[in-house]
């Protein structure tokens, strides 16, 4: 099974009106073992940010009452430090620019791919002074979160950027049954629209190189990583 999690989890804030995508961002990091709370609007996000019990913020720009950059400055300007990763639809330099001006930490443009999120917010809470344990250990298996490398019985095995999220999402749900629309949540964009057999394709991948018996497939239902492999 995976390494148990620190004493205090991670307690993050997601402040982003689009429910569909709030959803399926909570519900990927909460697998990453983040505590996550959720609103929907500018002015209920300040609110909650405001009470200092979160230790990130993934702020949306565009949102009703309060915009984010209009958040993300009253924060500031209250003397709030914690971190703030901003969301938007916009691209471009300006948009960029002033969002950082407003005082956020980084910022990612939609669609946007959820492991680069997940790195993004790990990058964040390790600059401001916090890690989590990153190693998970599942059988003969270890995967590492923070140096992306994957051990089999001690020996180091080489996986692509897309396998190791493939794998490290079976990993953090080892002996659970993971669907095949929960790791393109997790792993793809999520404005990705192919076909969900491209998950087989990197499940089958690593079957070669960790070997099979180490992924089982559940008929109709997804794949577990198995502990005792």
């Amino acid at each position: 099974m995976p390494d148990p999690t620190p004493a205090r989890p991670f307690r993050l804030l997601i402040v982003e009106d689009e429910k569909r995508l709030a959803r399926a961002l909570a519900g990927g990091l909460r697998a990453e073992g983040y505590t996550v709370d959720v609103v929907h609007d500018g002015t209920e996000g300040l609110r909650r940010a405001s009470e200092g019990v979160h230790d990130l913020v993934v702020l949306d720009i565009m949102l009703p009452g309060l915009n984010g950059y209009r958040v993300c400055a009253a924060l500031r300007a209250a003397g709030s430090e914690v971190p703030v990763l901003m969301l938007t639809a916009k691209d471009g330099e300006y948009d960029e620019a002033e969002g950082l001006d407003t005082g956020a930490d980084d910022y990612l443009t939609k669609p946007f791919s959820y492991v680069v999120l997940v790195a993004r917010v790990k990058a964040l809470l390790r600059r401001h002074g916090r890690t989590a344990a990153p190693v998970l250990r599942v059988g003969a298996l270890t995967v590492d979160q923070g140096a992306h490398t994957v051990l089999r019985d001690g020996a180091e095995v080489t996986v692509t950027a897309k396998e190791f999220a493939v794998l490290e999402q079976l990993a953090l749900r080892a002996g659970e049954v993971v669907s095949k629309t929960e790791i393109l949540d997790h792993v793809w964009d999520f404005a990705y629209e192919g076909d969900l057999n491209i998950v087989e394709v990197y499940v089958s991948a690593l079957r070669r190189k960790l070997g099979a018996g180490h992924i089982r497939t559940v008929r109709g239902a997804g794949y577990r990583l198995v502990t005792d492999a």
